[in-house]
């Protein structure tokens, strides 16, 4: 298969030669949503002397690694798309993984980002040097790269948690973000360990497949019923209207900002919307047993919502079991719970998420006089806005703590990320400084704020979740609106919020506006 990482080699010795030279203007690690958003940006904008370093062969992040069945956007198209390529199809409402991964593949070719990628290599650590202003990164080959800003957007869904079980299991163990398609699971008698998005998607397909399907659960999720993954004809031929698309999006974007985000602080639309996913839950699963086990103590909100359909009607099947002790060991040919019941199985499959709360973890960071970021986020991570951190200038990060939005579009608050970081380094051109770096009390200011927001949500009392580091601090979402965001961004621009140091001539030269 040809990608367009096959565009440029890696090991083009020029190419390398010629990077270590010159320092790049903008080093960007990660080739997902963000990364590739950022390049895009910076091409328009007219910088040309940037990467985008990528640890796999393939760009598309959490895109190119969940190949599970089933595997598709629980989120519309028309939010989860990028404003340089809003997405216009009339005809699918939520794309599967194979398409949402496509359409990654033409925005590189459509910016002509195919030179600027570098597939296969994997960035370990990351130091600033105090005495030019400059980062220095070394790859997993020992390779040196000077930069004179770097953008980590490597997300926050892309390290499988694999729980620590005693004992040793004899059949096939794999996890959703790495399915083994050489496994035949018919006629199997599968385990499923999580009842998450992932466990969720894969489970009609594993309950047509397997002889018998076994799903451990540990918590039980709030489960909104999924539209249907295809427009029907009336919306298909409204949407064939000039400007029916843009209206469309329009729409999304203010139903996401209120009516869902406010479920998230049991504003106005919770109680109905955990009225509809208790329907949902008694008009598929009849069984008042069931029914309890499937039922969660917590407020709607509290953990990631399930959108799907078919999840609960899977459940029902009678091939397939709900089992919700504890797992206390893997055995040869199955696994034990807490009660000593044995539940044999051939395979287990791993629906268990992601080390969500632990960013930059595979890369080793070093700031300014020698601070060490993971140090720094011992107890949990923190960054302005997500995007920057005191002590460690020309840093920026895409995706960083506490800016996932459970209620809107995450390719939009990327993109406002990438705006913003594009003007701190306009900021950084203007005024020929070597370094910008947020100002101490502008992060506490805004960790203030955040702090005070996030208590105001259900996720401080919630069962544990992705959303969550191992100390309770909530980590990952944003406790307010996509549009509340874009506002706050405007209220704190980069001339009031960082400082310059060390002026010199800056390499720098922005002939483009950012994209909108």
């Amino acid at each position: 298969m040809t990608t367009p990482f096959d565009q440029t080699s890696p090991t083009m010795p020029g190419q390398r030669s010629a990077e270590n030279r010159m320092p790049l203007q903008v080093a960007v690690i990660g080739a997902g949503f963000g990364g590739i958003g950022m390049a895009a940006a910076l091409a328009r904008a007219g910088v040309t002397r940037f990467a985008v370093f990528e640890r796999s062969d393939e760009i598309g992040g959490v895109w190119r690694d969940n190949t599970y069945p089933g595997c598709t956007c629980d989120v519309p198209a028309h939010l989860y798309s990028l404003p340089i390529a809003p997405y216009r199809d009339r005809r699918i409402r939520y794309p599967d993984q194979r398409a949402t991964l496509n359409y990654l593949r033409r925005i590189i070719a459509q910016e002509g980002l195919a030179p600027h990628l570098r597939p296969g290599i994997a960035i370990t650590s990351a130091t600033y040097l105090d005495h030019s202003g400059c980062w220095e990164l070394v790859t997993d080959t020992g390779q040196r790269i000077r930069t004179e800003t770097v953008v980590f957007a490597l997300g926050q869904l892309h390290r499988p948690h694999i729980p620590t079980l005693p004992g040793e299991f004899g059949g096939t163990t794999f996890h959703t973000a790495r399915w083994n398609h050489d496994h035949s699971l018919a006629g199997r008698t599968v385990a499923v360990i999580g009842t998450g998005s992932s466990a969720a998607q894969i489970l009609p397909h594993l309950a047509e497949v397997a002889a018998r399907v076994r799903v451990f659960q540990r918590t039980p999720h709030w489960v909104l019923p999924k539209p249907a993954p295809a427009f029907g004809p009336l919306t298909g031929a409204l949407l064939a209207i000039p400007g029916a698309h843009d209206i469309y999006r329009r729409l999304l974007y203010t139903g996401a900002d209120h009516l869902l985000a406010p479920i998230m602080r049991r504003g106005w639309t919770a109680r109905p919307a955990e009225a509809l996913a208790r329907h949902h839950l008694r008009h598929h699963i009849p069984d008042p047993t069931l029914r309890a086990k499937l039922t969660p103590d917590y407020p709607l909100g509290g953990t990631r919502i399930v959108l799907d359909s078919a999840f609960y009607p899977s459940l029902a099947r009678p091939n397939v079991e709900l089992i919700t002790t504890p797992i206390r060991e893997l055995e040869t040919h199955g696994l034990t719970t807490g009660d000593g019941t044995h539940h044999r199985a051939d395979t287990i499959v791993y629906a268990t998420g992601f080390h969500a709360s632990q960013f930059l973890a595979e890369v080793t960071v070093t700031g300014r006089e020698g601070r060490m970021l993971h140090e720094q986020w011992a107890d949990a991570a923190s960054a302005f806005y997500g995007m920057a951190v005191p002590g460690f200038p020309n840093m920026f990060l895409i995706a960083g703590p506490n800016t996932f939005t459970p209620a809107g579009s995450n390719p939009a608050m990327k993109q406002l990320q990438i705006d913003y970081i594009l003007a701190c380094l306009r900021m950084r051109d203007e005024t020929g400084a070597t370094a910008i770096e947020v100002d101490p009390d502008a992060m506490a200011v805004y960790q203030e704020w955040l702090d005070r927001a996030i208590g105001k949500t259900v996720w401080p009392h919630s069962p544990h979740s992705w959303y969550k580091h191992a100390t309770g601090a909530i980590t990952n979402p944003w406790p307010a609106t996509v549009g509340r965001y874009r506002t706050m961004l405007r209220r704190n621009p980069p001339t009031d919020s960082f400082t310059t140091t060390t002026c010199r001539s800056s390499t720098m030269a922005f002939a483009g506006e950012p994209a909108r």
